[in-house]
């Protein structure tokens, strides 16, 4: 096991994307156990300065949270999101699998052409199954890179209306009426479309 966890760490290592275990056991010898090997490898780097991570479906070796100042060593500008693609990416990662016209529906207005690209072009959604309704609409999800970028492990892990606003992020007013209220999961329309939400994700 010693041995298949240096096949794992090597992979993990020296590839840049997040892999699947099926993708470690096919590079691996036959009769290792890939999956297995992380359980250790990833008790291992505990406390270290680099971590092995779930992202999705795949692992990754990723450097510590609490770290990541160290690595900032040049300023990157990045191209921002408008308030359009901001809010439709908070729905679609609060209540996917959505598709356009139910993200329209939440939001109050129509989403463009151009909104919807972009997301796609950054590979930050894709597309989903389609709806199993009158013209077989397509759904929208979050991608395994959108998950890479915040952190997460799953959409599940996304913080919830509680902790957004106890992290300031969001207003703490009385919620419109006939909104789902704190803990009854997605975020309702009032708080996808408020300025705090689009500070989480333009971070």
């Amino acid at each position: 096991m010693g041995e298949q966890e240096r096949m794992v760490e090597a992979i993990l290592f020296a590839t840049a994307e997040p892999v699947t275990v099926k993708e470690l056991n096919d590079r691996m010898p036959h009769g290792c156990d890939a999956a297995e090997a992380l359980v250790y490898l990833r008790k291992r780097y505990e406390g270290r300065g680099v971590h092995v991570v779930k992202i999705g479906d795949a692992w990754a070796i990723r450097t510590a949270g609490d770290l990541g100042f160290l690595m900032q060593r040049e300023t990157v500008e990045q191209r921002k999101l408008s308030r359009a693609a901001i809010e439709t990416l908070a729905i679609v990662a609060y209540h996917q699998p959505v598709t356009r016209a139910e993200i329209e529906e939440i939001r109050g207005v129509s989403v463009s052409r151009g909104t919807v690209d972009q997301l796609l072009e950054m590979e930050w959604i894709r597309f989903g199954r389609r709806r199993m309704t009158p013209g077989r609409p397509v759904t929208f999800v979050v991608t395994q890179n959108f998950l890479d970028h915040f952190g997460l492990e799953s959409a599940r892990d996304l913080p919830g209306l509680a902790e957004l606003r106890a992290a300031g992020l969001l207003e703490s007013r009385p919620l419109p009426s006939g909104s789902p209220q704190p803990g009854e999961g997605d975020l309702d329309i009032e708080e996808e479309t408020d300025e705090g939400q689009s500070e989480l994700f333009e971070d």
